[in-house]
């Protein structure tokens, strides 16, 4: 039995003050019409919306085998199906070229699209628009179509987002528009980014500490990683919050890779806690940010809120963002530095 709270208040006037409280939303304390009561009133709160896509398909990190591969892909896909998660993948053709290796990372790509997953383009070799001719960056896009087209064919759709590698926009304002023109006439649409992270950091130094067999390292990795998650989500909702003055339908950026796959879960659970649903890709370019003016060109590949705040005049704030804690840098930089020259 529910007590009555209004004791004071005539029927109808008590009647909309229960009303007023079975709104959604965030707390305010208004006057009461009576003395001595107020009555709580809630302002409807903005509905978080996030679209999850994932970078480097097949296989971002360290390639232990197709086996490995599978493995690895199998438990993404049990995540995003059984979470009815609306993903887009983005490929790299050339980790599909593996000797003898070609059909079975093909199937790799099937079982993406058979979870619903829908495949973008991320150029055939990854190369950096910083550092790559335009024109041959822009055969590089071509290159990496043939077989992603075909499949997503095959699903009855047409392959339609691109995303840069690196978030490398190009190094000038003049070579991005004219790539953007270039996109444009393939009938492409491109792919930005409002939560970036270092998971492909962590994922290096995590596979090889298994590899060796360093599991203590391994573990370390692991637990630094379900620390670093919630703040990197933390730090972009703030630029949101700041850039915009609301959040924008957010797009994450995630590798396909073992450390996501051994951490998808509890990366969902992280975004359902926080208020999120999940969101098609175009879903969330639907939102009016992301036609914001976009000024940015040059070496930092960084989110569309660092761009937006750019374009603005408000400071970037690339320094602030959460890093990969120490270790996990200097591991990396080991794992990673090139082999030395034989001459």
């Amino acid at each position: 039995m529910i007590r009555p709270i209004f004791p004071r208040i005539r029927p109808v006037r008590a009647w909309l003050a229960l009303l007023a409280i079975g709104l959604a939303g965030a707390l305010v304390v208004v006057p009461s019409p009576c003395r001595g009561v107020n009555v709580k009133l809630e302002t409807p709160r903005q509905i978080k919306e996030v679209a999850v896509t994932f970078d480097d398909l097949p296989l971002n990190g360290p390639d232990l085998g197709i086996d490995s591969l599978r493995e690895m892909t199998a438990k993404l896909m049990v995540v995003i199906k059984s979470n009815q998660i609306p993903v887009t993948a983005f490929v790299n053709e050339v980790k599909l070229h593996k000797a003898g290796e070609l059909e079975q990372r093909t199937a790799i790509l099937r079982m993406w699209l058979d979870a619903g997953a829908e495949l973008g383009n991320h150029t055939y070799s990854h190369p950096d628009l910083q550092r790559t001719d335009l024109a041959d960056y822009e055969l590089d896009v071509i290159q990496g179509e043939p077989t992603i087209s075909s499949l997503m064919k095959e699903k009855g759709m047409k392959l339609r987002y691109f995303r840069y590698p690196f978030l490398h926009t190009g190094p000038n304002l003049g070579t991005r528009k004219a790539f953007e023109s270039f996109l444009k006439a393939r009938g492409y649409t491109n792919a930005p980014v409002t939560i970036d992270n270092d998971d492909w950091e962590f994922n290096s130094v995590y596979v090889n500490a298994l590899t060796r067999g360093q599991t203590e390292l391994a573990r370390r990795v692991d637990g630094a990683y379900v620390d670093y998650f919630p703040k990197i989500v933390d730090f972009f909702e703030q630029m949101s919050s700041d850039v915009l003055g609301r959040q924008v339908r957010h797009i994450l950026l995630l590798h396909a890779n073992a450390l996501n796959a051994a951490h998808m879960a509890r990366i969902v659970a992280i975004l359902k806690q926080r208020g999120y649903r999940f969101i098609t890709l175009a879903r969330a370019l639907e939102d009016t940010a992301y036609s914001l003016p976009d000024n940015y060109a040059g070496e930092l590949g960084v989110s569309w809120l660092e761009r937006w705040a750019f374009s603005k005049g408000i400071k970037m704030r690339v320094a602030e963002e959460p890093d990969a804690p120490d270790f996990v840098n200097k591991l990396y930089r080991e794992y990673n530095r090139p082999a030395p020259s034989s001459n």
